[in-house]
């Protein structure tokens, strides 16, 4: 599954410099499937976005930071437990009830975001 965060994140903004794979974005700013990974060109997501990798995106909330589902793999491969959740001030980092993935499926897009060296 992916994480999301709720309506009460205080925008502290703990999160966002904690995540792997750059998923996390201040509420407003567009996302880009370039940002922090290794894709470049034409992209499609496991959700069936296809876009160019450093196409803006339009951004999942406009209030508060959110996460880009299609890059967030709860740290798998990179550690043990989703970072901004373990670092989130006010535990507003929570499982995606909406987006379920299993951890062969969490390695996977890990690996579809980053070279594999």
């Amino acid at each position: 599954m992916a994480i999301i965060i709720t309506d009460e994140c205080i925008n502290c903004g703990a999160c966002e410099p904690e995540c792997p794979n750059n998923a996390i974005y201040e509420g407003g700013d567009e996302w880009r499937f370039a940002d922090g990974t290794a894709i470049k060109g034409m992209f499609t997501s496991k959700s069936g976005l296809t876009a160019d990798a450093n196409e803006p995106q339009e951004p999942v909330s406009n209030d508060v930071y959110y996460i880009v589902a299609d890059k967030c793999t709860e740290c798998v491969g990179f550690h043990d437990e989703p970072q901004c959740a373990a670092v989130c001030p006010v535990d507003c980092c929570v499982d995606d009830d909406n987006w379920r993935e299993s951890e062969e499926e969490l390695f996977a897009k890990k690996d579809s975001l980053h070279l594999i060296i």
